[in-house]
């Protein structure tokens, strides 16, 4: 479960779900590199201000729910977690080493979305108008123009 994150000058609550594919969409995530990848998270969340609240494994993608602090970007979490995890697993799994010619671990795309503990866009966007007394302006809303 997600917590608020008590800095000295900031409170936050930052959740993201990524997704990472694994190299050549090859079908290599089995119960043993499922387990290794958890263990290396769990050591993550140990030495670095990350914690994953839930991963879940397909045969050929991961997905991870991850809360981290403001001084992290969604650049540095994605680089972080799969540089350490495909490290630990070509090294503790050798038999996906040559599924995949001894090559890389993860693609190197992936999905990446901020998650809100409070609800979708427009709920926020009711609670923001909502506050304040009596004088709400809404200074500024994003309109796309549309074509057809």
């Amino acid at each position: 479960m997600s917590v608020y994150v008590h800095k000295s000058h900031n409170v936050s609550i930052l959740l993201y779900h990524l997704v990472f594919p694994a190299k050549y969409r090859r079908a290599v995530l089995d119960r043993s590199v499922d387990e290794e990848v958890c263990k290396v998270c769990l050591e993550i969340e140990k030495r670095y201000e990350v914690k994953f609240l839930e991963i879940g494994s397909d045969i050929d993608h991961m997905h991870f729910l991850v809360q981290s602090v403001p001084k992290n970007s969604v650049t540095q979490l994605v680089t972080l977690i799969k540089s350490l995890t495909a490290r630990w697993v070509l090294v503790r799994c050798p038999d996906v080493k040559k599924q995949l010619w001894g090559g890389e671990f993860w693609s190197d795309g992936y999905f990446a979305s901020t998650v809100s503990k409070h609800g979708d866009e427009a709920t926020i966007a009711n609670y923001v108008s909502s506050q304040g007394k009596d004088g709400y302006e809404k200074l500024h809303e994003d309109r796309q123009l549309k074509l057809f």
